[in-house]
């Protein structure tokens, strides 16, 4: 059998070679084309013929020479598709030899260079937290390059390795929005120390800029006279709003607590009972404070705890991007100077929160 199969091939090529264009060419391709058919179905055993490499490769040499109109009638074991089969896999092996090469590159948009996939990959390194909405604007922000969130998803899922171990629409307060720091919000939560005490938190931000005003922390129960302590802390360094969004919270309808806004002249608006959307920002603002800082930092006792939310919230207003001010930080919403963008051949990295955060700054 593989004496008749080098005879049928070393045939093939000398009629190739030794026969011009004509009919004679035509009849001899039709015999031999014929002749390997009945050699595949003699080998076939009376179960549907097995086509090897060399066949399909045989088969759809010889009907070269043959026209089109003769092709079917030849065809005995083969149906017209083994052809565009076999024309296909020609096409890829083409554009695979052309655009494999060095020297050639494959058409279609160009991705993003090394320079910006290493920056992306050293950012996502540096904060594993990031998602690739904001690794996008960071990006867009401080190198001057316009990339998707999708682009940043590509690059990461190609290029970064995680280390092991590292893991509908606005409410109704955003109506009153429109001047700058004339609606604060403000709420409570709880944390522990490294020697589980309990200490309370109140944050105090702006509903525009999204600029956390500040923080007040005490330790044990909070009372009337408490809640005010720690509210007039928290604002001790800014003037009070007009307005000052707080939810239903018993702590928020003692008479101490209703009296110190009427000193301050500030007018309380309350949310709407069992709905929390309709206190959302703020309630988001204490799900990052404990999400990306206070899970990951520990701290001894109210003096630590205040030194550590101050680095954050130092980071958060002058630093960090937020996807509701268009990848802007709360310092930086609403101006209008010219952004200076950093060289992505030639930048640095400025630790926050004592090396929790990284951001690109100039070299």
């Amino acid at each position: 059998m593989k004496i008749a199969f080098l005879l049928t091939i070393h045939i093939l090529v000398v009629v190739a070679k030794m026969l011009r264009p004509g009919g004679i060419k035509a009849i001899i391709a039709e015999n031999l084309l014929l002749k390997h058919q009945l050699t595949i179905l003699s080998r076939s055993r009376q179960k549907a013929p097995n086509l090897k490499t060399t066949d399909r490769f045989i088969l759809g040499g010889l009907s070269l020479f043959i026209s089109a109109s003769r092709r079917l009638s030849v065809a005995v074991t083969i149906q017209p598709s083994t052809l565009l089969t076999f024309h296909r896999a020609l096409v890829k092996r083409k554009y695979r030899r052309l655009f494999n090469n060095k020297g050639h590159r494959r058409p279609g948009p160009k991705g993003p260079s090394r320079e910006l996939i290493a920056a992306i990959v050293e950012l996502k390194q540096r904060n594993p937290r990031y998602g690739c909405p904001r690794i996008a604007y960071i990006v867009s922000l401080t190198f001057g390059f316009e990339i998707n969130k999708d682009a940043v998803r590509r690059v990461l899922a190609k290029h970064y390795k995680p280390k092991p171990g590292n893991t509908q629409g606005p409410s109704w307060l955003s109506l009153l929005d429109h001047s700058k720091d004339s609606l604060w919000s403000i709420d409570l939560f709880r944390c522990e120390s490294l020697t589980l005490k309990s200490y309370w938190v109140l944050v105090v931000m702006d509903q525009y800029s999204r600029r956390i005003i500040g923080f007040g922390i005490h330790h044990g129960d909070v009372d009337g006279i408490n809640a005010c302590r720690m509210s007039n802390h928290a604002i001790s360094e800014s003037d009070p709003p007009r307005y000052l969004s707080s939810d239903n919270d018993p702590l928020f309808r003692f008479h101490r607590w209703r009296a110190n806004l009427r000193i301050l002249e500030v007018t309380e608006i309350k949310s709407i009972p069992y709905a929390p959307m309709s206190h959302p920002f703020i309630e988001r603002v204490i799900s990052t404070i404990r999400r990306e800082y206070l899970d990951h930092v520990p701290f001894g006792n109210s003096l630590d705890l205040e030194r550590k939310l101050d680095e954050f919230k130092d980071y958060y207003n002058n630093h960090r991007t937020h996807a509701a001010l268009s990848g802007l930080s709360p310092a930086k919403f609403g101006q209008q100077a010219n952004q200076a963008y950093v060289n992505i051949n030639d930048y640095g990295w400025q630790q926050h929160c004592r090396g929790l955060f990284h951001t690109p700054i100039p070299a």
